[in-house]
């Protein structure tokens, strides 16, 4: 046992769980800083938040459940708004650079799809 009187093995699997999430998140962010265009910048901080989200998320929930020695799915909420929100950002700002690139005839515009 631990400080906050969860099993060492637990302690463990929760620290594993955040840290490989911030991890995903700190990768994303890094891709935000590194890709050169915006179409490739928009996706790296997108999976690399899900991920870490989902990761933390669940070590929050897997602590939260443990201390309180009941099922605790709250944090659930908080993963469901932001695997949601984030896509459709995604698409907007996507679709906005693309009608904007378009406008502005910028030879490196997506084509566009139908």
């Amino acid at each position: 046992m631990n400080g906050a009187g969860l099993p060492l093995w637990a302690a463990w699997i929760v620290v594993l769980l955040t840290v490989t999430g911030a991890g995903f998140a700190l990768t994303g962010a890094l891709g935000l800083i590194r890709l050169r265009t915006f179409y490739e910048r928009v996706h790296a901080p997108t999976l690399g938040a899900t991920l870490g989200m989902a990761l933390i998320l669940c070590g929050s929930m897997l602590l939260l459940s443990l201390i309180e020695e009941r099922l605790v799915l709250r944090d659930a909420l908080i993963g469901l708004f932001f695997t949601v929100t984030t896509p459709v950002t995604l698409l907007l700002l996507a679709r906005t650079a693309a009608h904007r690139d378009r406008f502005e005839g910028n030879p490196d515009a997506p084509p566009e799809g139908h």
